[in-house]
Parts: C-alpha cells; sequence; structure tokens
C-alpha cells in the first residue's frame, strides 16, 4: 500500500529556495549569507556537464566509506540517464535509475548537486520501507548527504529553509 507523500510540495519549495541562494552566489559571488542572525558561507555547489559526469559522482557518493556504513542500500549501483521533458529529475525505485533532464530553456538546472543528493536519498531509502516518498525519514537522509558532501552550511541552509516551508524531518 502507497502512504500519500503528504509533504512533497513543501520538499520542492523549500529546495527551490535553497537553490536560489546557490545560484545567487555563484552570480554575485558573494558566498556569505545570513541565516536567522548568523552568518554562514556557502560552498560551492558541484554542477556536472553530462550523464556521464553525474554517474561518476553518484557512484563516488555510493562509495563513501560513511554513506556505506549508515545505508545498506548504498552497495546497490544506481543508474544514470537522461530524461525526456525538463520538468524534473526523479529515481525510478523498480530499476534503480536517476533519470535527469539535461536542459530546460537554455539550462541544465538539474545538473547539480543538491538535485543529485535528492535522488540518491531516494536510492537509499530501505528497501520495502513504507513510507512517504518526501517524508520525515527521506529528509533526513537528504540532509544526512547534503551535510557530509557538500557542507553542514548547506545543510543548516536546507534544515532551515525546510522547517520554514513546514517540512517535517526526522
Amino acid at each position: 500500500m502507497a502512504v500519500r507523500d503528504a509533504q512533497r510540495s513543501q520538499v520542492y519549495d523549500a529546495e527551490g529556495l535553497v537553490r536560489g541562494m546557490f545560484d545567487r552566489a555563484d552570480e554575485f559571488g558573494t558566498r556569505t549569507v545570513e541565516l536567522h542572525g548568523s552568518r554562514i558561507t556557502l560552498p560551492i555547489e558541484r554542477r556536472f556537464a553530462s550523464v556521464e559526469s553525474v554517474q561518476t559522482y553518484a557512484d563516488r557518493v555510493l562509495a563513501l566509506n560513511w554513506v556505506r556504513a549508515r545505508w545498506e542500500r548504498a552497495s546497490a549501483p544506481v543508474t544514470v540517464r537522461a530524461r525526456a521533458g525538463a520538468k524534473a529529475a526523479h529515481y525510478e525505485t523498480e530499476t534503480a535509475v536517476l533519470a535527469v533532464p539535461l536542459h530546460a530553456h537554455g539550462s541544465a538546472w538539474a545538473l547539480r548537486e543538491l538535485v543529485i543528493l535528492h535522488e540518491l536519498a531516494h536510492h537509499l531509502e530501505p528497501e520495502m520501507a513504507a513510507v512517504a516518498p518526501h517524508g520525515p525519514e527521506f529528509c533526513e537522509r537528504y540532509l544526512e548527504l547534503v551535510d557530509g558532501v557538500i557542507g553542514p552550511e548547506a545543510a543548516l541552509l536546507l534544515r532551515t529553509t525546510m522547517y520554514s516551508c513546514g517540512v517535517k524531518i526526522g
């Protein structure tokens, strides 16, 4: 029985806000932002040029010792493929395929680290788990990946923004 994905739109809203902050930091070269009275410096978010570079990145993230120790599914390979259309990246559970759109309106918006880590968080979902696709468990996994791969500043920004958007974590 499928579990209702009640907070999907809130998760996407939070991610959109965070991606926008990273985009502005890249555009204007100012990586320091104020977050609830604290000044933090945003780390660099990796961008990718091709399906092959996303595949290499996904393989390397899943091979990290701490990722393998934390999630059993990290030992299951994921395959990255180009996705027709430009609307969204997605993860296909049955085949362990991460599908990413390559270009939309002149940009490769999905070929970025936050999007790929989101999809890898889906891949790491324990098999047969009866949880919502974007539920609290997913959000905790996603935040752990962002913290360990991009950095704690990015995770703090994403966690705070998720909370502000009404997302439940944990």
